[in-house]
């Protein structure tokens, strides 16, 4: 590796984090070589290297970072790469960490906001790091609570305000059609960001995550960053951070839907971070069952499972029953992922109790509504064709789709590879390949990499049977469409 000429100031703040973690020279060389290649980089340092870091010589390129990230490891505690007196060039570990105040949460969220809109492409290619879930699940666990969020907010001053004095003119003045820093966050502020997330949720589910993803990402540079930065109390600080996890948690939903996994899990640790400003536990559990779908997608299904579990934990005492089923449902699909049958069919039957119980009159978070029996039914089909078990897979991936609305499209069209992958399995080609013609239409219509990834998946599961005629039809209608 190329090092920078050595500086002449030995560093004792890497030397005393090595003593700390009980670290070899060449110990520590190997380690950041491991995790070199976690990301793709072949690394070849040694003992020597470490040498001339301790002696002031800096590491170039996103070593610095891959370092700090040992030590973070190592010690149980999130590290950049100035504690350990070295220059952070091209962090690749930036987005990850969990902010200690509100404040520095506002920071890096906005930090990655602005990143994402002007340099979407290279962020884009951030690899997914299984070990990057591991400090912000924890911290979100058995982290206390923030006591203030509120800024700059002056309740007497607020009410005289809301309060019209003798020959004050009660007709509102004309607020100001750019933001400012500073600028008073109303009930309507926040308003407008729940309505703003509502469109940008049904334009993912319709068209994909790439349909609108730049949109709102700027919409939260632009408009959503301004307000935290704000004057706000403490009721409304907290109402606004809510909303404000909520766009964030979307941001990393569209990235991952367009297999942008690093930029995604990146956005994910944030809206947790902000959940946990808003003091919202619930929703702070339901960024970690997005995670959890997350490392199941990539396959990490032990990282999955535990996701769902410190979500279990950390969500409180007694959450509504669709909240309960949403979160068993979740842990199910981990353990199918892994093929562990007995834990996988005991999740189901646990997130299956649990909707069972739910009543129309329950109290339920905006976020888990939508979770019902076509949502459950779809959760059987993908877990039991995880583990190879295509007739009950099918029977409740038929289910799904009878039940479920037109408007979701794409879980639609999961659903339908699903079932498409279950009738395969049980030999009824001509049914599957029709399915997965439906479906690759459907993909067609879409921005999203997850979609055309499930017929992808579809169709190498058909590759035993290529030379069968309804595997050749199937082609050329898919054929026909591009």
């Amino acid at each position: 590796m190329t090092e920078r000429p050595a500086q002449h100031v030995p560093n004792r703040q890497l030397a005393a984090l090595i003593a700390e973690a009980g670290f070899s020279n060449a110990g520590l060389a190997r380690r950041v070589d491991q995790l070199g290649l976690e990301h793709g980089l072949d690394l070849r340092y040694d003992k020597t290297s470490v040498t001339r870091w301790l002696r002031g010589q800096q590491p170039r390129g996103t070593t610095p970072a891959l370092i700090a990230e040992v030590f973070t490891r190592r010690l149980g505690r999130r590290l950049s790469a100035q504690d350990l007196g070295l220059d952070a060039c091209a962090p690749v570990y930036a987005g990850l960490e969990f902010a200690a105040t509100p404040e520095e949460a506002v920071d890096i969220a906005s930090g990655l906001w602005r990143k994402d809109s002007g340099s979407h492409a290279e962020l884009r290619k951030i690899a997914f790091t299984p070990a990057g879930l591991v400090v912000p699940s924890r911290d979100w666990l058995i982290g206390r609570p923030d006591e203030h969020v509120g800024r700059g907010a002056d309740p007497v001053a607020a009410t005289a305000a809301r309060v019209p004095a003798q020959g004050r003119s009660t007709v509102p003045r004309q607020r100001q059609i750019d933001r400012g820093p500073g600028q008073r966050v109303t009930g309507g502020d926040i308003a407008a960001l729940r309505s703003v997330s509502d469109l940008f949720k049904t334009l993912d589910q319709t068209y994909g995550g790439g349909h609108a993803r730049q949109a709102l990402v700027r919409y939260l540079e632009h408009e959503a960053e301004p307000m935290l930065r704000g004057t706000y109390g403490e009721t409304t600080g907290r109402r606004l951070f809510a909303a404000a996890a909520d766009l964030t948690r979307l941001a990393g939903w569209t990235s991952y839907d367009i297999a942008a996994h690093g930029l995604a899990q990146r956005y994910f640790v944030q809206a947790l971070r902000l959940a946990q400003a808003a003091g919202d536990r619930p929703y702070g559990a339901y960024v970690l069952v997005t995670m959890s779908r997350q490392a199941v997608y990539l396959g990490h299904g032990r990282e999955a499972v535990q996701l769902a579990r410190v979500a279990q934990q950390g969500v409180g005492s007694g959450p509504p029953p669709l909240v309960q089923a949403l979160l068993h449902s979740a842990e199910a699909r981990g353990h199918a992922v892994l093929g562990e049958v007995r834990a996988a069919t005991a999740s189901l039957v646990r997130a299956e109790r649990a909707l069972g119980a739910a009543r129309p009159g329950d109290d339920v978070p905006h976020w888990a509504r939508s979770f019902d029996e076509a949502q459950l039914a779809d959760e059987f089909g993908h877990c039991h064709r995880d583990l190879q078990q295509y007739r009950a897979s099918a029977q409740h991936a038929e289910r799904s789709l009878q039940l479920r609305a037109p408007a979701l499209a794409r879980s639609r069209l999961f659903c339908r590879v699903v079932l498409a992958t279950a009738r395969l399995g049980l030999g009824e080609l001509d049914q599957a390949c029709a399915l997965g013609a439906e479906a690759a239409q459907q993909a067609m219509d879409m921005r999203s990499v997850r979609a055309v990834e499930y017929v992808r998946d579809f169709e190498r599961r058909l590759e035993p049977y290529r030379d069968a005629s309804a595997v050749r039809t199937y082609r050329d209608r898919v054929a026909a469409l591009s």
